[in-house]
């Protein structure tokens, strides 16, 4: 008691705020008892928002748990067995809200800003009346038997790809190819970013500490002399960007407490192998083997494949030109898509629509390596550079979702690289730091 209230008198225990919150199945969150304050009810509601699962997944979740913690004699097989089960339409969850320092606790914790919200007990109900408390499965030799009865946790949700992940010492983080089109408001790619570092380290220390790590973990079994003395040096080394690769899938039926790394809303993140990392931004060195040198610039197969065999570069003018390698073999109708969906997603031929899309693009891929001012106008390119994958020339799909910017002009003669670690000349008043000289 004592101890207590001089971490109190220090000013290092938190505040805690209690509260209870209802969740629907699509998404909604409303704290029905809490904080008065509207800032503190927002920090609640944001923190479910993105720690909890909705759609297919809030499915999924529920009937995992009552999958495992069924003392019945049905087996799960198949999606359509596990559809069967019922799934409540709320949730209720009881936790609390802590603003200050805060020491150890129970519980599962969501960090919020200047603190974090601590889920306590959570019930679900059909009707919004009756709530019921599903048993915690805490016995792992119970889970194994369950995992291993029933089939249905061995199907698989559908794969929306797989992505590489450079992450680097200063903070950026470039996903390939882009998860933008994985939902509108950005929301995927800040949760694949917090989860990339939490792979990589959040701070220097931690940077460090698990690069060491994951090199320490080839040092077992039987080494060569030359192998020893690589992990050897490498152990002292800090890599300037670390690189991890990663699927991303739709919600599977059950979810496996043994197959992916991360869930977020209805989407499955799986950690895959090919980890690497580099010490001068050039050359990759994978962890496996870190004496040697990863060729092709370190992409996964997959990715290698779709980028180097099945891509395209056509070239988009300012005045509505498509232009593309004459080797290409083209039909009629592949090139009325290209100048027709071209012109229209870039706005090509309509110089306010050009600018616009242009400012836009380059802020979006560029991202934080620029300040822009708002309403202070880009330089504007004349031109630029598309890849494009040619198997979906002929489909309905239009080809903005597809294409990936990879350079631009702006006088029609210098082609600047969009990926370059160096920020296009022209766009130099505007990088990061300039705003303060």
């Amino acid at each position: 008691m004592g101890e207590a209230k001089r971490r109190k008198q220090l000013g290092l225990m938190p505040t805690v705020f209690p509260f209870r919150a209802e969740l629907g199945r699509d998404g909604e969150v409303r704290v029905l008892q809490g904080p008065e304050d509207a800032g503190q009810r927002a920090l609640i509601e944001k923190a479910l928002r993105d720690s909890q699962s909705f759609g297919a997944a809030w499915d999924a979740e529920y009937r995992t748990v009552s999958v495992l913690g069924s003392r019945g004699g049905e087996r799960y097989a198949t999606r359509e067995d596990v559809e069967r089960i019922p799934v409540p339409a709320l949730r209720q969850l009881d936790g609390e809200l802590a603003l200050g320092s805060a020491g150890q606790s129970q519980g599962a914790v969501i960090p919020v800003e200047g603190g974090s919200v601590r889920l306590r007990e959570q019930r679900h109900s059909f009707e919004g009346e009756n709530w019921q408390t599903l048993p915690p499965l805490r016995d792992p030799q119970v889970l194994m038997r369950a995992l291993q009865q029933h089939p249905a946790f061995d199907i698989e949700g559908e794969s929306l790809g797989q992505f590489q992940a450079d992450h680097w010492l200063e903070g950026r983080i470039d996903v390939t190819p882009d998860v933008g089109e994985l939902d509108e408001n950005g929301e995927t790619l800040e949760f694949f970013e917090t989860l990339v570092k939490e792979f990589h380290g959040q701070t220097p220390e931690e940077w460090t500490a698990m690069h060491r790590e994951m090199l320490e973990g080839q040092q077992e079994g039987d080494l060569t002399p030359e192998r020893e003395q690589a992990l050897a040096a490498a152990l002292g080394e800090v890599p300037m960007a670390r690189r991890s690769f990663f699927e991303i899938r739709r919600s599977a039926p059950l979810q496996s407490p043994l197959m992916a790394t991360a869930y977020f809303r209805d989407l499955e993140f799986y950690l895959l192998s090919g980890a690497a990392y580099t010490l001068d931004g050039d050359t990759w060195h994978p962890y496996e083997d870190p004496d040697t040198e990863i060729e092709g610039g370190g992409l996964a197969p997959e990715l290698a494949e779709f980028f180097d065999l099945n891509m395209m570069t056509v070239t988009v003018h300012s005045d509505g030109r498509v232009e593309w390698d004459e080797d290409e073999e083209l039909s009629e109708d592949d090139i009325r898509q290209l100048q027709t969906d071209l012109a229209e997603s870039t706005g090509a031929g309509n110089p306010q629509a050009w600018a616009e899309w242009n400012r836009t693009m380059l802020q979006e891929v560029l991202g934080t390596e620029l300040t822009v001012p708002d309403g202070e106008p880009l330089p504007v390119p004349v031109a630029i550079r598309l890849d494009i994958p040619r198997d979906v020339l002929g489909d309905d799909s239009p080809l903005a979702q597809t294409y990936m910017e990879s350079e631009v002009t702006f006088d029609g003669e210098t082609w600047r690289d969009l990926y370059s670690e160096e920020v296009p000349e022209e766009l130099l008043p505007f990088a990061a730091g300039q705003e303060s000289n």
